[in-house]
């Protein structure tokens, strides 16, 4: 039975090899957070159009606020204020994108370069005896393959699902103050979608380290073959390297494909569980809009919130 070590075991030895980087960790976070207002805002300027232009509620009080008082009521402006909105955000949205790519790129490049190195000297610094008895392949695919494991998990894993869960927090806050039933069911929605991810994670990693052992195996043969190309040739071995090659890669093709069919179960799951959400927000928000609990505007300003979930 293999070893594992905890989920948080793991994030604690991540969190030392990243440490150097903790200053770019902490602008790559402070940019992720912009994503929050910027999604809120996303769906905004259709409410504004529905309500105000199409309708005749009364503005939102931030908003009326910015406005002289002539303007409040005029459909050709509110119009275009909302026109030049989408285009703002838009901008908005894609300036804070292309920031945080060049941030994550700069962070995430160099800490593989460091681990990368990290472990170069520390497969040098192991004897003669492990290498004789692994064999260099494995090592090289390790260095090459799996360094990078780092930069996903803390760049694009952790500092994400952080950011995204204050986003989260910002939509439920905005759909409680339009409609607190609509907010109840987005937040019964989340528990599920945690359950799933706990339930799935440890048997998505199994698979994915079943697919780098047969992947890391394959490429052993080829190393090998290739290393010794002189010898093979002299014995005329060479269907014998390509059928070890193909037989260690029907493995892995095996793996891969259990791994598919688990992540498409998981998938599935998380797609029918927003579905339902989406169809229970919708059937509660069409009947509260007739009563006034609900405009229109903010019934699709909600429905675009529990869409991002």
């Amino acid at each position: 039975m293999k070893a594992r070590s905890s989920d948080w075991a793991i994030l604690r030895r991540i969190a030392r090899y990243a440490r150097p980087y903790w200053l770019h960790g902490v602008a790559i976070f402070l940019l992720s957070l912009l994503a929050a207002p910027i999604a809120l805002l996303t769906p905004l300027p259709l409410k504004i159009v529905i309500d105000h232009v199409l309708g005749s509620q009364p503005l939102p009080g931030f908003l009326a606020a910015l406005l002289p008082l002539s303007r409040q009521h005029s459909g050709p402006f509110l119009l275009a204020l909302a026109a030049a909105s989408i285009l703002i955000i838009a901008l908005l949205n894609q300036m804070q994108g292309l920031a945080l790519w060049m941030m994550e790129t700069y962070a995430g490049e160099g800490m593989v370069l460091d681990f990368r190195s990290r472990l170069f000297g520390h497969v040098q610094r192991l004897s003669l005896t492990y290498h004789d008895s692994q064999g260099t392949a494995d090592s090289a695919f390790r260095i090459q393959y799996d360094a990078p494991a780092l930069q996903y998990i803390t760049i694009s894993g952790v500092i994400p699902l952080v950011a995204a869960l204050m986003t989260l927090a910002g939509m439920l806050y905005v759909t409680a103050r339009l409609d607190l039933q609509l907010a109840l069911v987005a937040m019964a929605i989340s528990p599920v979608l945690y359950l799933f991810t706990r339930a799935f994670s440890s048997r998505l990693r199994d698979r994915w380290e079943d697919v780098k052992t047969m992947e890391s195996a394959a490429n052993s043969v080829v190393q090998e073959a290739l290393s010794s190309v002189r010898v093979v040739k002299a014995f005329g071995r060479e269907d014998h390297e390509q059928q070890r090659f193909l037989h260690r890669s029907a493995g892995r093709l095996k793996e891969a494909i259990r791994l598919a069919f688990l992540q498409s179960g998981f998938d599935l799951l998380i797609g029918m569980t927003l579905a339902i959400g989406s169809a229970i927000t919708l059937y509660i928000g069409v009947l509260h809009v007739p009563s006034g609990v609900l405009s229109l505007g903010g019934l699709v300003l909600v429905l675009a919130y529990v869409a991002q979930l």
